[in-house]
Parts: structure tokens; sequence; C-alpha cells
């Protein structure tokens, strides 16, 4: 057996060494794992992680809802919006000689579909008159002026 001593103390040398290289990458990978499950955890042990993804999940479904009720509040806001004026058109005028300035005007005042009203100022050194006529779906039942038509035109482009 004493002529084969040194072969196996060689060999058992070679496979110790082998070994250590071993154990030096396995433990490089396991440091690398460490710092990944740290900045997963966030600091959190790695035993806990199942509590740290609930509490993940959980911000999710509450960014969720939260983002649903945005939407159906948003939605609510743009159909009333409908219904407010939105088009606006003024036009300033001078109807008689005699006065100075424009100081009449027809101001038209329009929801999204074109639904509202248009108001005219006639004003004369004797008083001021205002007039008020609906307007639906861009038009009037009542005789438009070329000034409050104007104004009509201009709250709609």
């Amino acid at each position: 057996m004493a002529p084969y001593l040194g072969p196996i103390v060689v060999g058992l040398a070679i496979a110790v060494l082998v070994l250590l290289v071993a154990l030096l990458v396995v433990a490089r990978r396991q440091s690398r794992l460490d710092v990944r499950l740290r900045g997963l955890t966030r600091g959190e042990d790695g035993a806990n992680l199942e509590a740290v993804l609930d509490a993940h999940l959980d911000k999710v479904f509450a960014v969720s809802t939260a983002l649903d009720d945005l939407a159906a509040r948003t939605a609510a806001v743009e159909a009333s919006s409908r219904q407010m004026f939105q088009r606006v058109g003024l036009v300033r005028y001078n109807p008689f000689e005699e006065t100075g300035g424009n100081q009449s005007f027809a101001l038209a005042l329009l929801d999204a579909d074109g639904n509202g009203w248009v108001l005219s100022s006639l004003h004369a050194r004797a008083g001021t008159r205002v007039y008020a006529k609906a307007i639906s779906a861009g038009t009037s039942d009542a005789a438009l002026s070329d000034e409050e038509t104007a104004a009509i035109r201009q709250a709609t482009s």
C-alpha cells in the first residue's frame, strides 16, 4: 500500500482543491441571491416573503379600486360637462347711427350639443333693451339678427 500512498494523497489534495473552488462559487452565488432577496423584500427577512408579497398584492388591489373609482367619477364629470356652457360667442355692434361706439352686443352661450341661448342687448340714447332667444342644436325658432347669427357661428366654430 506504500507505493500507492503518494498518488492517493495527490488525488485527495486535488479533490480538496476542487471542492474549495466549488465552495467559493457556491458562496458567491449565495451572496448574490441574498442581495436580490433583500431587494425584493426591502429589508424584511426572507422567511417572511409571503407577507411582503401579500402586502404588495393588497396595494395593487387598492390602486386598482381607486383607479376604477376615478374612472367612474371622470365619466360622470364628462357626462355633466356636456350640459354646461362650453361655447361662447360675442359680437359687439352699433345698431343706430346716433349712438357712439359699439355698445350693443349679441352673446351666444351654448353647451356641447349646441343648445343654450343668445342674449342681445340693444343700446340707444333712450335706453337699453335686452332680448333672450333659446337655441336648440345651433338654431332658433325665433328670427335671429345678423349679429345673433354671427355670435352663434362664433360659438360653434
